[in-house]
């Protein structure tokens, strides 16, 4: 399964670290959430993502606060792709093991 969507790039700062994410749109949330995948810690799922020319594994977790998955956007992958706060990301996630 393969999804592919647009989404802005967006920070959320806890203490002095920041984190990056981009918010899984509901459509692709519902997806997700709808999977026969074992349980994760966290509710995370495992993911494969491709934004631009960069891709790379990590997982999608549910959040409250965005109603559906957000998935973390590293700082490698932010330099690479010449990402900004705002910039908007197109984004292919497939998840692994389904």
């Amino acid at each position: 399964m393969r999804l592919t969507f647009r989404a802005p790039l967006w920070q959320w700062q806890v203490r002095t670290d920041s984190w990056w994410f981009v918010t899984v749109p509901p459509d692709e949330s519902d997806t997700l959430a709808e999977l026969p995948l074992p349980p994760r810690g966290f509710g995370s799922i495992k993911v494969t993502v491709t934004v631009g020319g960069t891709t790379w594994s990590t997982s999608v977790f549910p959040s409250d606060e965005q109603k559906g998955y957000v998935l973390p956007m590293k700082k490698a992958v932010r330099h690479a792709e010449g990402l900004g706060p705002g910039d908007v990301v197109d984004v292919t996630l497939e998840p692994v093991g389904t």
